[in-house]
């Protein structure tokens, strides 16, 4: 009985924290990050929270194109003795 208490008050702890979100912006008194000397814009919240392509790149090539036996190497020998 007293586990079952405590998983279910666990499992509302949990089931709590999938609320609703707010929009991020700056706490109070605060401001964005300043524009960077090289720059010619200053991103926005949303820029800042969705990284580009460069940030998080993804694979495009496909390093093992067929599968198949290795053949057999002539070097690999067992060790002596």
């Amino acid at each position: 009985m007293k586990k079952t208490a405590i998983l279910a008050l666990a499992a509302f702890a949990l089931l709590a924290g999938c609320g609703k979100k707010n929009v991020l912006k700056p706490a109070d008194g605060k401001q964005l990050p300043p524009k960077a000397a090289t720059s010619a814009w200053r991103p926005n919240v949303d820029e800042l929270l969705n990284p580009g392509a460069q940030a998080r790149p993804v694979r495009d090539d496909e390093l093992v194109t067929k599968s198949k036996p290795l053949e057999p190497d002539r070097f690999d020998l067992p060790p002596p003795g």
